[in-house]
């Protein structure tokens, strides 16, 4: 019979999907809202700084927490954590490149945003092979239920944990 315990990591599976869902749905917004403009704008800075930000947040939280809890409990998993961190390190640089044009875009009225477009593209074809790989080959892995000390708790989350309040 599964623990407690057991049965949370059993769930991040499917929440892990639902975040998935959830950046990918964002992402769309922001490319369908940069089709919609005829120039860049502060409105595009900040729905593309926000979805860099919760990408970045969601990855640091499967770096930092599930995968090191994975690879302690289930060491022959250590091949596919290295890839899934690996995708994690281009994803980052192609949203470095898109938190770069935004900003330049926010400060020169008039520029075309395509060559956002471009990179907007480009990750959505990689978030898109990564997040499936990651469901498969991870969402396998915890529905058989692992020990959980809490490294589960960030793990969904598109945003950084907020602190408790004093």
């Amino acid at each position: 019979m599964a623990s407690p315990v057991s049965g949370r990591t059993a769930a991040l599976s499917l929440q892990l999907s639902q975040a998935h869902r959830e950046l990918r749905r964002r992402l769309t917004d922001v490319r369908t809202g940069l089709g919609r403009r005829t120039r860049a704008d502060d409105t595009l800075l900040t729905h593309c700084l926000a979805f860099c930000t919760a990408m970045t947040h969601h990855h640091q939280g499967e770096d930092d927490g599930l995968f090191a809890a994975l690879v302690r409990e289930r060491p022959d998993l250590a091949p596919t954590v290295a890839k899934l961190v690996e995708d994690h390190g281009f994803i980052a640089h192609i949203l470095a490149r898109v938190r770069e044009l935004a900003e330049q875009a926010a400060a020169t009225p008039g520029t075309d945003p395509e060559a956002i477009g471009r990179e907007l593209d480009g990750l959505a074809a990689i978030m898109e092979s990564h997040f499936g790989y990651e469901e498969r080959a991870i969402g396998a892995a915890l529905d058989t239920g692992l020990h959980d000390d809490g490294w589960s708790d960030p793990v969904p989350r598109l945003r950084a944990p907020q602190k408790p309040s004093p």
